[in-house]
């Protein structure tokens, strides 16, 4: 990067930390107290399974009980709406529950990139009316065993829940990030296949790379169709030099990408390597000797295999 460009840069970061509190200052202390009787306030709101919106909230009491209830998305001239559900408690307020998938890949949905602004439409007879939501408080991650999905696992598309200056709900999507997701392991007693889809580019003649220390192997792909890839790892080039067991790791390169590590990132699983083990074989290539062979992934969720000489070959050896 030039120097003026590093320079703008520096200023840009530098405007932005110091409008994050003023913005969140105007937020909490004018626009939200000033809106809040008129709109309805979001008492959850999550982006459940990496693709579905899942709304609850609170309307405002001047709310009449209406007849239908629709959540629109809307952006520029495009707009898109979902089901929603409006009820009344025991108490009288009034709630809505809405859950929206978004994406047309998984039959949701058609939004694309950009930010979507999210209101409440009712109607009752002949009148309708459109009620903000407001986002009082961002969603937050937690703890245990899964983590929230922060991409579609169909699409690899990001669809996060934002708020505007004066506290509106808008949805932001994002492309799908440049990847090489795993989708099939087949490990048997003759070989290893493993299919993958490609997510965020398009490659013209790419080829799969198998890198150890100080070893490279490049081998054709096979295209299966629909984004998705297929390598047969030559295992038979594989065996270890030495005793020591050696560990590769697979890569998807073309001309006009960038190199990119197979791996499974799609999921909400916070420790792969566990979760996604799979069992070692022996394996037996065609006129060499037995290997036993490790599929895994690592805790980054990168695909890596494992090769070592059997116990017997080794005896042998010595």
């Amino acid at each position: 990067m030039i120097p003026r460009r590093r320079h703008l840069a520096a200023v840009r970061r530098r405007f932005a930390a110091r409008a994050v509190p003023l913005r969140s200052w105007l937020m909490q202390r004018i626009f939200l107290p000033m809106r809040s009787p008129r709109a309805a306030r979001l008492l959850y709101a999550a982006v459940l399974d990496g693709q579905t919106v899942n709304l609850h909230a609170l309307l405002p009491r001047s709310t009449a009980l209406p007849e239908h209830a629709t959540l629109v998305l809307q952006r520029g001239r495009r707009r898109c709406e979902g089901p929603a559900r409006v009820y009344e408690e025991r108490d009288g307020r009034l709630l809505m529950d809405a859950a929206i998938l978004l994406g047309t890949e998984a039959g949701g949905l058609p939004v694309d990139d950009g930010r979507w602004k999210v209101v409440l439409s009712t109607r009752s007879g002949r009148r309708s009316t459109r009620i903000p939501l407001l986002l009082v408080e961002p969603p937050q991650p937690y703890g245990g065993p899964t983590m929230p999905m922060a991409v579609s696992p169909v699409s690899g598309r990001r669809y996060r829940l934002g708020r505007t200056v004066t506290g509106n709900l808008r949805v932001v999507v994002s492309p799908a990030r440049a990847s090489a997701e795993v989708m099939k392991v087949d490990l048997s007693h003759t070989g290893l296949v493993v299919d993958f889809r490609v997510l965020g580019t398009r490659a013209t003649e790419p080829w799969a790379e198998f890198t150890a220390t100080g070893r490279r192997i490049e081998r054709p792909l096979i295209d299966l169709g629909d984004g998705v890839w297929r390598t047969i790892v030559p295992l038979d080039e594989m065996a270890p030099r030495r005793r020591a067991t050696e560990h590769w790791d697979v890569a998807f390169c073309s001309a006009d990408t960038r190199t990119m590590r197979l791996g499974r990132r799609l999921h909400d699983v916070r420790n792969p390597l566990r979760v996604f083990a799979m069992n070692q074989a022996s394996v037996a290539p065609q006129g060499h000797t037995p290997l036993l062979v490790h599929p895994r992934y690592t805790p980054a969720g990168n695909f890596r295999v494992s090769c070592s000489r059997m116990p017997e070959a080794g005896r042998r050896l010595r």
